[in-house]
C-alpha cells in the first residue's frame, strides 16, 4: 500500500510517500480501506516538529479518515465487512473521564496516523458514519467536529437561547456555527477576513466581527450579544485571544479552551476571570461515546460539514500548505 511518511520535520516538503505491506487486523481490529482524511490545525503543529518531544522519522501523519471496512478481526463484534465508518482520534478513549495514558494513543501523534491507503484501526477506536454522508464529509467529524461538540454540548451544556463566541472560519468553528445554530443558540464570529464573514452569515452567523478593524473585539462581542455578554466561547486562538475572550463574556460564562492559532506563550492577565466567576476548561477532541453521540444529533439536525477544497492523494503536501495559508474555510480534505 502508498503511504505518506514525515522523513522530514519542519514544512510539507518533508512528507513522502513510502510502499509498505497491507497490515492485517488481530482479534479486535478492524482493516479499513481509507477513501478520505481531513486536516487540522494540529497537523501542522506535528509536522513542524512541534507536537511530540522526541518526533519520529517516518511517523504516518493525520487523525483525521474514513473508509470501508474490508477485514475483521476474529473476535470483532462492532463492525462488518462493507460498514463505511470513520476513526477516533483516540484510539483507547471508548468513554468515561480520560487518563494520562490514552494521550498515547492519538493517532497522528505518537502513533502512526491514517494518511496511507490501509489502516488499522481499534474495534473500540471507531464509529459508523451518520447516513448519507460522503466519505470526504464523515473524514471531517473526528477531530474539529468531535471538539466543537464537546466544547458546547458536553461540557458547556448549551441551552437554546444563549450566545456563542467563535473565533475565525477554520473546521472547530464553523462545526460550531452550525451546532449552535441548530441548537438554538445565537452566534457572534469573528475574522480578519469579511469575505468569510459574509460566509459565515449565510450559515446563520447573527452577528459578526472583523478582529483586524475591531481591535478589541472583546468589548464589541459584549455589545452584540445583546445582554452583558456572551455565555459561551469556542477559544481556538490561545495565549493571544484569550483575554480578549474573557472580556467577551457574561458573569458565570464559559471559555472551552481548545487551540493554539495565536502561540502557546504570550503575556495575558488572567485576574479578570476571578470577578466574572468564569468557568474555564480545556477541551482534547473526545470520546467514541462523544463521537456516536454527536453522530445521532448530526442525523437528527442533517447538519452536513463544511468542505472548503478537496485534494488527490498525491497532492497532500499541498493540502497542508493551503491550510497553512489560513485561506480555508471550513475542513480541507484529501480524497485517498
Amino acid at each position: 500500500m502508498k503511504v505518506y511518511t514525515i522523513q522530514s520535520y519542519g514544512s510539507p516538503a518533508g512528507l513522502k510517500i513510502v510502499d509498505k505491506p497491507t497490515p492485517e487486523p488481530s482479534d479486535r481490529e478492524i482493516l479499513v480501506r481509507v477513501r478520505a482524511a481531513s486536516l487540522n490545525y494540529r497537523d501542522l503543529v506535528v509536522l513542524r516538529g512541534q507536537y511530540d518531544r522526541n518526533p519520529q522519522v517516518g511517523r504516518v501523519p493525520l487523525s483525521d479518515g474514513a473508509g470501508e471496512v474490508v477485514a475483521v478481526g476474529s473476535k470483532t463484534t462492532r463492525f462488518k465487512v462493507g460498514d463505511r465508518v470513520a476513526g477516533c482520534f483516540f484510539q483507547g478513549w471508548s468513554g468515561g473521564k480520560f487518563r494520562v495514558e490514552m494521550h498515547r494513543t492519538a493517532l497522528g501523534g505518537q502513533i502512526d496516523g491514517i494518511l496511507s491507503e490501509y489502516v488499522v484501526f481499534q474495534e473500540e477506536g471507531a464509529v459508523h458514519l451518520p447516513h448519507g454522508y460522503s466519505f470526504e464529509e464523515g473524514a471531517a467529524l473526528p477531530c474539529a467536529a468531535l471538539t466543537a461538540w464537546q466544547s458546547l454540548i458536553v461540557r458547556g451544556q448549551l441551552i437554546p437561547g444563549e450566545t456563542v463566541l467563535l473565533l475565525g472560519t477554520g473546521g472547530v468553528s464553523i462545526f460550531g456555527l452550525q451546532i449552535a445554530k441548530a441548537t438554538g443558540a445565537k452566534v457572534v464570529l469573528t475574522s480578519s477576513s469579511d469575505e468569510k464573514l459574509e460566509r459565515a452569515k449565510k450559515l446563520g452567523a447573527d452577528a459578526l466581527i472583523n478582529y483586524r478593524t475591531t481591535t478589541d473585539w472583546g468589548k464589541e462581542a459584549v455589545k452584540l450579544s445583546g445582554n452583558e455578554g456572551v455565555d459561551h466561547v469556542v477559544e481556538v486562538g490561545g495565549a493571544g485571544t484569550f483575554l480578549q475572550s474573557v472580556r467577551a463574556c457574561r458573569p458565570a460564562g464559559k471559555i472551552g479552551l481548545i487551540g493554539i492559532l495565536s502561540g502557546r506563550e504570550a503575556p495575558s492577565e488572567i485576574f479578570p476571570i476571578v470577578p466574572k466567576l468564569l468557568t474555564v476548561f480545556g477541551i482534547y477532541v473526545g470520546s467514541r461515546e462523544m463521537f456516536e453521540g454527536m453522530n445521532r444529533a448530526l442525523e437528527q439536525t442533517r447538519i452536513r460539514p463544511v468542505i472548503d477544497r478537496v485534494f488527490p492523494f498525491e497532492k497532500a503536501p499541498q493540502a497542508f500548505g493551503y491550510l497553512e495559508s489560513g485561506s480555508h474555510f471550513g475542513k480541507v480534505v484529501i480524497r485517498v
